[in-house]
């Protein structure tokens, strides 16, 4: 015996058709770290490339904490401090500070080294003439009195032709150079024992710069 076939509802085939294509299908997780595809559309604009490394030095420099940037401060300052050591000894203009450079104020510094100046012995007979004052001896205390005033006369007459040769030097080899204060820094340096200054002297005695 031959049973016929049972019937399907139209409604219920058409029904989960219609309902299979409404429903989307659940989209795959995207991982943030896998490299995006160069074709696939983006949803903001590609950052220039120069605002780009500027961000990751941004990052780069900045510190975590205050404590490491006050270590990076004087890092820095450390080595700052290094090559103007290094620069004061060797005379050079890179690291000098700002008093020290330029021409002008090399020139005023070898023009005082390369003569004998009255001035740069002041220290030595300032002591000497203290302790001969210091003596219960009215003789030792006359001459002090005289050797101090003496010391001060000829510092006087030294330093004023010094200044006066200096600056006519400044003017005919530098005549379109600010020259203000140079004067004043050579002879502020003629107070000092030679071995002694700073800048170290380039020339030596009796060597025209």
């Amino acid at each position: 015996m031959v049973h016929a076939p049972k019937a399907v509802p139209l409604g219920s085939v058409f029904g989960s058709r219609s309902k299979n294509e409404k429903t989307p299908a659940p989209a795959a997780p995207v991982d943030s770290k896998t490299p995006r595809d160069p074709q696939a559309p983006k949803g903001r604009p590609t950052p220039k490339r120069s605002e780009a490394q500027s961000q990751r030095r941004s990052v780069a420099n900045t510190p975590m904490t205050r404590k490491e940037a006050a270590k990076r401060t004087r890092d820095a300052r450390r080595a700052d401090m290094a090559k103007q050591r290094e620069a004061l000894a060797s005379g050079d203009e890179r690291y000098l500070p700002a008093r020290d450079k330029g021409p002008v104020r090399r020139f005023a510094r070898d023009f005082v080294d390369s003569r004998f100046c009255i001035a740069e012995y002041f220290l030595p007979m300032a002591v000497i003439i203290l302790v001969l004052s210091m003596l219960r001896n009215p003789g030792l205390q006359n001459i002090a009195l005289l050797l101090w005033l003496g010391v001060i006369v000829l510092i006087i007459i030294d330093s004023v032709g010094i200044g006066i040769r200096l600056k006519k030097q400044l003017k005919q080899r530098f005549p379109d150079e600010p020259k203000r204060g140079a004067v004043a820094y050579a002879l502020m340096r003629t107070l000092q024992m030679r071995r002694l200054r700073l800048p170290k002297p380039q020339v030596k005695r009796g060597e025209r710069p």
